[in-house]
């Protein structure tokens, strides 16, 4: 108790929603605008594989989207914000009642723990939360996760749909961008399939931390720089889930001026798992960044918003290569003209 030289425990609220897919990037903003630091957790439902880390992505069943909030004097009347704001979007697709769970300060750390598994991704990439134990095979490509309260497992499609193009494009000596970086987990592949210098970017600062920790865990720490920040007009829209985020303002520099010289355009492959108004916005940021014949792989996509980012990136000189889908959500791989 305060006084007395000790520090008084938190309580935190986990609230989770169930939702069809294409009301997740609603749902998302609406929890991240009142969520602690804007961290947000997307879950597709799975389909476990009878052996080893194999699994499917069941459609048919509904994303739950996970956020926590500090119980305080205000958390009752932020539950009720969230839950006026779950009824109106309910109003336009399928949205599932708030859930609410109490959490324990010293359980925090495990809470998020229990909704990761060992996954297999692509030809030979596994993504290993580093609480679990794996015995590799000879040819996997090992990413050990901890995430932590940034956005990145690893379990939603669009992050999968950037890792198997990764695995794809990526060459030994390349500079890349991950662009909305979050845990790390596409910096670090990079890495490992053999980026020599990564820049991984993200307007959240717990993205910055987890980044650079993970970056470490996996070893690659002195081939990625993780920094806060975004690239050219990505820096007006704050924390890029807040709904109230964006401007119509003067595009601002390309990158953060702090950035050491090794760090700076031109890329030759570009990652960018954020969403498509952001996607959109940035697409003559893209084209400037790229070398002539480089590579933007970029995914958050909804099926629904596919022409728009499509269009935005065809008005820049960005020449479309390749298409992937997961489910509702799109991957596009771009070339620089």
């Amino acid at each position: 108790m305060e006084g007395d030289g000790q520090t008084k425990s938190v309580t935190w609220l986990e609230l989770s929603v169930s939702c069809d897919s294409e009301a997740v990037e609603p749902v998302s903003e609406l929890l991240a605008r009142y969520g602690y630091n804007g961290g947000v957790a997307i879950e597709p439902p799975i389909i476990p594989g009878e052996d080893g880390p194999e699994y499917q992505y069941d459609p048919a069943r509904p994303v739950t989207v996970r956020t926590y909030l500090a119980l305080d004097d205000s958390a009752e009347e932020t539950r009720t914000r969230i839950e006026q704001g779950l009824w109106l979007l309910g109003m336009i697709r399928p949205v599932g009642p708030l859930q609410v769970r109490r959490i324990e300060e010293e359980d925090w750390a495990n809470a998020w723990k229990q909704y990761y598994t060992i996954q297999r991704i692509g030809a030979h990439i596994v993504i290993v939360p580093s609480w679990l134990d794996y015995q590799p095979l000879p040819d996997d490509l090992i990413v050990r996760l901890d995430p932590g309260m940034a956005f990145g497992t690893g379990l939603h499609p669009t992050t999968q749909l950037c890792l198997i193009e990764l695995e794809r494009h990526v060459t030994p000596g390349m500079h890349v961008l991950d662009l909305g970086c979050g845990s790390g987990i596409l910096s670090i592949a990079a890495a490992r399939l053999g980026a020599t210098q990564v820049l991984a970017l993200d307007t959240d600062p717990i993205a910055v931390e987890a980044t650079g920790a993970n970056a470490a865990l996996n070893g690659v720490a002195d081939r990625i720089i993780a920094a806060e920040g975004s690239l050219g007009r990505g820096a007006s829209f704050g924390h890029w889930l807040r709904p109230d985020a964006g401007s119509n303002g003067e595009a601002p520099p390309l990158l953060p001026a702090s950035l050491p010289d090794d760090a700076l355009p031109p890329f030759d492959l570009i990652v960018a798992n954020i969403i498509a108004r952001v996607l959109v916005a940035v697409a003559p940021d893209f084209a400037v960044a790229l070398r002539p014949g480089g590579l933007l792989i970029s995914s958050g996509i909804i099926a629904d918003r596919e022409p728009d980012v499509v269009a935005a990136y065809a008005a820049v000189g960005l020449e479309a290569v390749s298409r992937r889908q997961d489910g509702d959500w799109v991957a596009l791989v771009h070339r620089k003209l």
